[in-house]
């Protein structure tokens, strides 16, 4: 098995999964005729950030390693306060 193969794979699909969020993002302010961020932007951006968080690591790149583990922590909590939101009322 080509590991190479599989991991530029696995870099795609994150990079796909991570674009889809302003695809949806777009979508839901098209429909809204404003600008808003719905939850599932904030669920691709971590589906996303953690498979190319992955496909960072292989690579050994720090940058990108940062980059996207920082972007994960803010992904997170924009998430901890959606939740938190919803259980309040």
């Amino acid at each position: 098995m080509n590991y190479n193969i599989l991991w530029l794979g696995i870099g795609f699909t994150g990079q796909a999964m991570f674009s889809m969020r302003f695809l949806i993002q777009w979508l839901y302010t098209e429909k809204h005729k404003r600008s808003v961020i719905p939850v599932a932007f904030w669920y691709f951006s971590i589906l996303g950030g953690v498979t190319l968080f992955a496909y960072a690591i292989y690579r050994a790149d720090p940058v990108f390693v940062v980059g996207q583990g920082a972007g994960l922590l803010i992904y997170s909590r924009n998430l901890y306060f959606i939740m938190k939101e919803r259980e309040s009322r």
